[in-house]
């Protein structure tokens, strides 16, 4: 399945702003955006006002690089958030915040959503306590995931527990440090995602 295999800080500078695409880098001065706050390609290039569709085609681009999914993966969730009550555009970042490899980011297993994917294609990570390599599988309230025992005992996730103590956790999630072990409390509200995306520009985009 393709996938994009490019400079992930071009996506950032694109975009205009930081999409915390790889790790602690994102937090420290060798962040393109901090470097270099233009957007890549010819320094003289004109700019030109941004149409509607422009700006809704940006922010959704914006919002697939930042959860790491593809374009038909991103229109299904998009269907499915539009087939589920409520709000079409919280039930998008709902579906989007309980990816497996989301929550695998989020519970600070991984320092970025492209490693937690990783982590969760190699069969480091249990859910339910069932090895899953699907990191799309969608998470629900009183899911449990954690670390296989036998990777428990690696030597990545022997540093990554030494400095899961600094890292913060959404409410929605728990998390027992001594045992690599993560428990969803309820499914992410709005108010949870600090995702700097503006959703209903999403929503127009596909609604057009």
């Amino acid at each position: 399945m393709a996938r994009y295999t490019g400079p992930v800080c071009r996506l950032c500078r694109r975009a205009g702003m930081k999409l915390f695409l790889k790790g602690e880098r994102c937090f420290g001065p060798k962040c393109a955006v901090e470097r270099r706050n233009t957007p890549p390609g010819t320094a003289a290039q004109r700019r030109r006002k941004q149409s509607d569709f422009g700006l809704q085609l940006r922010e959704k681009q914006k919002l697939r690089a930042i959860y790491g999914v593809l374009e038909a993966q991103f229109r299904n969730a998009y269907e499915e958030a539009v087939r589920r009550p409520s709000d079409t555009g919280d039930n998008l970042l709902r579906i989007l915040e309980s990816r497996l490899d989301n929550v695998v980011y989020r519970l600070g297993f991984a320092d970025s959503r492209k490693q937690a994917r990783q982590l969760v294609r190699h069969g480091h990570i249990l859910l339910n306590g069932r090895r899953t390599d699907i990191p799309s599988a969608q998470v629900k309230p009183n899911d449990v995931v954690e670390v296989h025992p036998k990777s428990k005992e690696n030597e990545y996730f022997k540093i990554a527990r030494e400095g899961l103590a600094k890292k913060s956790v959404p409410r929605w999630l728990e998390l027992d440090i001594a045992n690599l072990r993560g428990r969803v409390l309820a499914a992410p509200a709005r108010e949870d995602i600090d995702t700097n995306i503006n959703e209903q520009l999403v929503i127009e985009y596909y609604s057009r």
